[in-house]
């Protein structure tokens, strides 16, 4: 009588093959949302800033957050939150600030910021990698 199925030593290296995968892809996947989510900040940030300068060139003024009405979070439309917008703005300067919410926190980049005169700073890692 033949018997057909698979031995316990094949189905654990089977397991044990899985396993390395997971953890080789694992972390690279989620360095990528990371890198996917910072993106939808930095644009968030870059289109903030386009209002402020669109009401700048109206009223020779930046105004407060809500006469300029940029965003305060990043994605913009649903409910995730993955950075919050913050404004500081006087009469000729600003200055607009991404800080990491939920997930976004163990971002390599920390907190990014954009003035008025296109100067981006990353609190953590590099202007050049954090704001590709």
């Amino acid at each position: 009588m033949h018997m057909r199925g698979f031995t316990l030593i094949e189905l654990m290296i089977v397991v044990a093959i899985l396993g390395i995968i997971a953890a080789v892809a694992l972390p690279s996947y989620q360095g990528q949302v990371r890198d996917g989510r910072r993106a939808d900040c930095t644009a968030v940030l870059m289109q903030a800033r386009q209002l402020m300068e669109r009401h700048y060139s109206k009223n020779y003024d930046y105004g407060t957050p809500a006469a300029v009405g940029i965003p305060t979070k990043a994605p913009i439309d649903g409910d995730a939150n993955y950075c919050a917008i913050t404004l500081v703005a006087a009469a000729t300067t600003f200055t607009l600030t991404a800080t990491p919410q939920g997930g976004q926190v163990g971002d390599g980049c920390g907190v990014l910021t954009i003035n008025q005169a296109g100067v981006k700073t990353a609190a953590d890692g590099t202007v050049d990698a954090c704001w590709r």
